[in-house]
């Protein structure tokens, strides 16, 4: 398996997830657009698209770090531009930028609430819609949307109703582009962690400490987009994957490097099927707010 040659168009790459995708295909020698809205140093989270242009190529991988709002239309379409321009084309597209609010209905207020559709599910359209016509032209060409599967539990969707709606909605994407662009041998997918990960959304949405010591490394969610991006695009489609189970298919067997701490005790993220078991030797515990 190898990546090396290949661009990929990743929103929100500046940190986090995002970020663990690109440094494992940078190790490949693959090209990375870092198309992310962070130029300037946040004070509370690490990372700029500056700062991960430099890792990707201190990785071995080439680096095009661009500012883009993904609620933009005009900067997502200049982007993809100036990564054509630069890179000769676009071979994977992953929808990685994306905002959360648990709030309760009561609590959400509608400039939140338009913001996360905004950037979740309108971000993802425009994204893969601005990347088609370049994808159509590349050798296996992929689209990788970080959502969850549709299952359609109501408890997933009493506690936080507009972040749920939002996430699914990336998650239409997917079923949807994956049937549209069938014939085309596009690859639409979508991966989802088992565990919450240790991002910056976990440390300032979901509890802090407490929470990211129970959590696994977005290195994880890294390799695991790495496998799916090497299967062929025209049998790979239309799937909605879980971390760890891509991971074990490919035959990974210890889990326990992903664990931010050793031995501590795994919390389920949000939206994970409960008929989707942990790999043997994993213990997850259900997350509960």
């Amino acid at each position: 398996m190898s990546l090396k040659g290949k661009t990929l168009f990743i929103t929100g790459a500046s940190r986090g997830i995002g970020l663990a995708i690109a440094l494992r295909a940078a190790r490949d020698g693959a090209n990375i657009v870092i198309a992310a809205k962070t130029t300037q140093p946040h004070p509370k989270l690490p990372g700029t698209i500056y700062t991960a242009a430099q890792e990707v190529e201190q990785a071995g991988g080439r680096a095009l770090p661009v500012a883009v709002d993904v609620r933009d239309e005009a900067a997502v379409q200049q982007a993809v531009q100036q990564a054509v321009e630069r890179f000769g084309g676009i071979d994977i597209c992953v929808n990685n930028a994306s905002a959360i609010s648990l709030a309760h209905t009561e609590q959400m207020d509608m400039r939140r609430f338009d913001l996360i559709q905004q950037i979740n599910t309108r971000g993802t359209f425009v994204t893969s819609r601005a990347c088609l016509p370049h994808l159509k032209r590349a050798a296996n060409p992929h689209i990788l949307t970080l959502s969850p599967p549709l299952s359609l539990q109501p408890r997933w969707f009493a506690d936080h109703l507009a972040y749920s709606l939002s996430k699914y909605g990336m998650s239409l994407c997917t079923l949807g582009l994956a049937e549209e662009f069938r014939a085309a041998g596009i690859g639409c997918n979508s991966l989802w962690p088992r565990t919450i990960v240790a991002t910056a959304a976990v440390e300032f949405a979901l509890g802090g400490e407490p929470m990211l010591r129970r959590s696994r490394k977005p290195q994880i969610m890294g390799d695991a987009a790495y496998v799916i991006f090497n299967r062929p695009a025209r049998e790979c489609s239309g799937r909605f994957f879980i971390d760890d189970e891509v991971l074990y298919e490919a035959g990974v067997r210890d889990f326990s490097p992903y664990s931010l701490v050793p031995g501590a005790a795994l919390l389920a993220d949000l939206f994970v099927p409960p008929d989707s078991q942990p790999p043997p030797g994993v213990q997850v515990e259900e997350l509960r707010r």
